[in-house]
């Protein structure tokens, strides 16, 4: 893997925009079908799709690294659970953060 090629962080809305690179994102995983692909909600309040098998069970948050296969899909390189404890309220800035001034920040 290329980990010289930075992350640009999106929401579901911005995935079309990023289609073949490298993309990073915060989801709230909704349901795993198991064999490679989760559905979880974006920080825009979307639906994104998880393509790739997660090296193990995910908590309720997850942050994916790979590349935006979709407009509505990403096939992810990179796991990281954040967790179940994260409160909506922090959820909620991570969503401000991530879609607003400071995108800046997650790249």
């Amino acid at each position: 893997m290329d980990t010289s090629n930075p992350a640009v962080f999106v929401n579901a809305e911005l995935l079309r925009l990023y289609m073949g690179r490298r993309v990073r994102a915060v989801i709230q995983v909704m349901r795993s079908d198991g064999g490679g692909a989760v559905t979880g909600q974006s920080t825009d309040g979307q639906q994104i799709t998880v393509k790739g098998n997660p090296p193990g069970p995910l908590t309720t948050f997850v942050e994916v690294i790979g590349i935006a296969d979709g407009i509505h899909s990403i096939r992810a390189e990179i796991w990281s659970n954040f967790g179940d404890t994260l409160d909506t309220f922090s959820y909620n800035r991570i969503c401000l953060l991530a879609n607003g001034d400071y995108k800046h920040l997650f790249i």
